[in-house]
């Protein structure tokens, strides 16, 4: 499909800069934000972010603070990236209507359900895909083009050349995080807080679990309390990359930071500016108003390791404290950014005024008095009278006067209140709302299917997992695409092929080439994983597996359009919000397994060992002295490890309930015993042998 190219002219000349965003996670921040010179800030809407924590917005407010923003210069991105399910897409419609009608400039977009509400309803609004999406390749910043994205918001772990990369193939705008809070986990693969405490960080509602004891010290006695946070990023800094990121190609320099304080927005904003334009900047303010024991760069110089870790100590708050003041100086007087002409003159022998912006607005004010002829040429003092414009966000770009005024005098006075008066009535102008157009749209209308009893589907990690016997009684197999040419031919027509869901390196190659080895080998499809393997080259039927975030049915059948033949509902899905899952193809759900709680590219082992001599496996416990298996993945095929929830999902004595096709068992890092002996209590609808979670299905 066609889609609009906002990168031509920011790669046809390298001088545009990119702009810094800033986070707006209430009134007092954008206000911080704005002041102290962000270009544009993304702040949420009430009820749909993925910071439901923070103060954010509600319509009469957005409207506010975009008037605000817009007569500044400064653009909005209003955030709605959070999995939503069926019974709040005419809510979410409503949000949609209320962005463009207050007039923001740009919606962050999660779900395929967001994106298609945008289009339909307020296609004037730009639709940036949310860093949830986890896009980190060429490939997938080409499919977000295809899908009407305008600009991609890429994935923390990249390199500088990954980035580099992204950029060159993409023909939408690329932002990139460049300073704040790093989640262990890459973004949007997330479910440690939604499966260990029920608040969901898809849906906005992250408790920071990852920040609690995860401790990979080899030699813990068993069920002893783990101590040291392994899970714990340092935040990331790349403030002094700037120029650098600039030089490739990045259009938008994010902050994050939405649940911080006015100060730490104040104090990033000012060090991107001056990194930015290539001028010092205060990095011990930019460290003390907030670090977890300094920061990292790990990612973008490609050297991920232990010092990747750290937590937040007393000394880095009583930090905070202290420099507080000093950061609020930032913000305490408004940065002057928008352009004024004035061309002054003596009409009729009265002093007239006008003042003209960059964008078309132009007001006319008079003198209240007549001037007085001049002793001696007044022009220099008028111009220094208009240019006094400190304290308000204009600056005097131009002071025309006609030739007259040199021998017309008038109180400083006078020409102060001539300016103060017109600069008045151009922010009036300025800030005057200007809403989006907005479509009819009318949602269609979505009933919960029938009840069936779904059959049974099995993905295994290892073929060697695979009872003989019982492989007969499964519908559909799974296997990690690296491990297809292991598996009995005999088992290929009923197996799909799961690509990763992050693949990080050479590994996309590599598991591209694997996939085209396995062309017309008889295996029955291929598990799609992340939006960039739409555009990967297969024969095989594509199916939809657990990184797509499934959750409603207006994004399954988006993504049915897109050519799957099946899908998994995404895990946090409850049952009553699964039964509108109904696009037309085969739908699944697990109904066992470890969840995958995290997928990383750093790797908390790294704290206690390097990767030499490491067979990717190990553990993390919690405070509670429960261990968590870590699992590397196969060398070169993806380059990330995986968390596993030490309780599993179970499901086997109420399959009845779940209302979809296919109820899929997830086999991770069980025995073949094990296995065995798991598929027989699930075909006999039995209950489980051991301690097992229900997870989301019975919530909302």
């Amino acid at each position: 499909m066609a889609y609009r190219d906002l990168t031509s002219d920011r790669r046809a000349s390298p001088l545009l800069r990119p702009e810094i965003l800033a986070p707006a996670g209430n009134a007092q921040m954008l206000s911080a934000a704005v002041l102290s010179g962000a270009d544009a800030v993304y702040l949420g809407l009430t009820g749909f972010n993925a910071r439901r924590s923070a103060g954010n917005f509600t319509p009469e407010e957005l409207r506010d603070a975009v008037r605000f923003c817009h007569a500044r210069g400064v653009r909005v991105h209003v955030a709605l990236n959070t999995l939503v399910f069926a019974g709040e897409l005419e809510t979410l419609a409503d949000a949609v209507r209320a962005v463009a009608e207050a007039g923001a400039d740009a919606v962050i977009a999660d779900d395929l359900a967001t994106a298609k509400l945008v289009q339909d309803i307020a296609p004037g609004l730009a639709l940036h895909a949310s860093t949830q999406m986890s896009i980190h390749t060429p490939d997938g910043a080409l499919q977000m083009a295809e899908l009407g994205y305008d600009r991609v918001i890429l994935a923390r772990e990249l390199s500088l050349e990954e980035i580099r990369a992204v950029v060159k193939a993409s023909p939408i705008e690329v932002e990139v995080f460049v300073h704040g809070a790093m989640c262990m986990a890459v973004s949007g693969q997330c479910m440690m807080s939604a499966f260990l405490g029920g608040r969901s960080g898809n849906r906005g509602a992250c408790a920071g679990p990852c920040r609690l004891p995860f401790d990979a010290t080899p030699g813990l006695r068993p069920g002893a309390a783990g101590t040291a946070c392994h899970l714990s990023l340092k935040d990331m800094d790349l403030v002094p990359h700037l120029a650098e990121l600039a030089d490739a190609g990045v259009a938008s320099l994010k902050i994050e930071g939405r649940l911080r304080t006015p100060e730490y927005a104040a104090a990033a904003v000012s060090a991107c500016r001056a990194a930015r334009d290539g001028q010092t900047y205060d990095e011990a303010l930019l460290r003390d108003i907030f670090s977890r024991s300094g920061f990292t760069d790990a990612y973008l110089r490609g050297r991920i390791d232990g010092g990747m870790f750290g937590v937040r100590t007393e000394a880095d708050a009583a930090a905070t404290r202290a420099a507080a003041p000093k950061a609020r100086e930032l913000f305490r007087r408004e940065m002057p950014r928008v352009p004024v002409r004035f061309e002054a003159g003596l009409p009729d022998g009265k002093v007239v005024l006008d003042a003209a912006d960059g964008d078309g607005r132009r007001v006319r004010v008079e003198a209240k008095v007549c001037p007085a002829p001049a002793q001696k040429d007044q022009s220099e003092s008028i111009r220094r009278a208009l240019a006094k414009t400190g304290g308000t966000p204009f600056y005097a770009e131009d002071v025309t006067l006609a030739p007259e005024l040199s021998g017309a005098f008038l109180p400083g006075g006078v020409w102060n209140d001539l300016r103060r008066r017109a600069l008045e009535q151009l922010m009036d102008l300025r800030e005057q709302a200007a809403p989006l157009p907005v479509r009819d749209f009318a949602l269609p209308a979505f009933a919960p299917r029938a009840k069936v009893t779904p059959a049974l589907a099995a993905r295994f990690a290892l073929p060697e997992q695979i009872p003989p016997d019982l492989a007969g009684t499964l519908r559909l197999i799974v296997l990690p695409l690296d491990r297809a040419l292991a598996l009995p031919e005999a088992l290929r027509p009923r197996t799909l092929l799961e690509l990763p869901r992050v693949f990080f390196g050479t590994a996309e190659e590599k598991a591209k080439a694997a996939l085209a080895a396995c062309e017309g080998l008889g295996f029955g499809g291929v598990v799609l994983n992340n939006p960039a393997q739409l555009r990967w080259p297969t024969a095989l039927p594509r199916y939809g597996g657990l990184g797509l975030n499934v959750t409603n049915p207006l994004s399954a059948a988006r993504w049915r359009e897109l050519g799957l033949k099946g899908m998994l509902a995404h895990p946090e899905t409850p049952l009553t919000a699964m039964a509108f899952l109904d696009p037309g193809v085969p739908t699944a759900a697990l109904c066992y397994g470890h969840i995958p709680l995290m997928l990383t590219r750093a790797c908390p082992l790294q704290n206690v060992r390097s990767c030499k001599g490491c067979n990717g496996q190990g553990s993390l416990r919690d405070r509670k002295g429960r261990d968590f298996a870590v699992r590397c993945s196969a060398p070169g095929m993806a380059g990330v490890r995986t968390v596993y929830n030490p309780v599993p999902l179970y499901m086997g004595d109420r399959l009845r309930e779940m209302p979809v096709d296919v109820a899929l068992a997830a086999f991770t890092t069980e025995a073949p015993a094990r296995v065995r002996q798991i598929l027989e209590q699930l075909a006999a609808g039995a209950p489980f042998d051991s301690e097992f979670t229900r997870g989301l299905y019975y919530t909302g």
